[in-house]
């Protein structure tokens, strides 16, 4: 019997790349990781709601502005991203991807429910070897009761 012929490790593929920088934004959501997101998205435009934000301190700013943050450091949410299309062009170093996400939240005072769905579209960029998120784009399109969730319609 022979050894196996030695195959190089394939380098993460940009679908999995892609795939994981989306996971890595709902757990950095959900731990109340707002730095990490600014992070995440530092040489991003995120656009939600309200107006396009680009740069690290201003999408952490728009976070900590916008989210109720509990005595346990998190909002108490579950970002779910589902219905994942990724393209990715691996010679130019550009993806593409669009998504759903419904977003569930429970407090001692509030049984698991789901808060909001809607779709984030996203483009990414390799740069120096590495995927990173160029824009994210938000659209909630089914809202339940965000007001434990969002600073302006606790306000309300």
């Amino acid at each position: 019997m022979s050894a196996p012929a030695h195959v190089p490790a394939d380098p993460p593929s940009g679908h999995r790349a892609v795939a994981n920088l989306i996971a890595r934004y709902a757990e950095l959501v959900d731990d109340g990781d707002f730095a990490g997101l600014g992070a995440l998205l530092a040489d991003a435009t995120f656009t939600g709601s309200g107006t396009p934000v680009r740069g690290r301190e201003a999408i952490e700013k728009m976070f900590r502005d916008t989210l109720i943050v509990y005595p346990d450091g998190t909002p108490r949410t579950q970002h779910v991203t589902t219905n994942l299309a990724i393209e990715v062009d691996e010679q130019a170093g550009t993806a593409a991807s669009r998504s759903y996400v419904t977003v569930f939240q429970a407090l001692p005072d509030l049984p698991l429910q789901p808060i909001a769905g809607g779709r984030y579209h996203d483009r990414f960029e390799r740069r120096d070897g590495r995927w990173r998120f160029a824009e994210r784009r938000v659209r909630i399109n089914l809202v339940g009761d965000v007001s434990r969730h969002l600073r302006q319609a606790a306000a309300q």
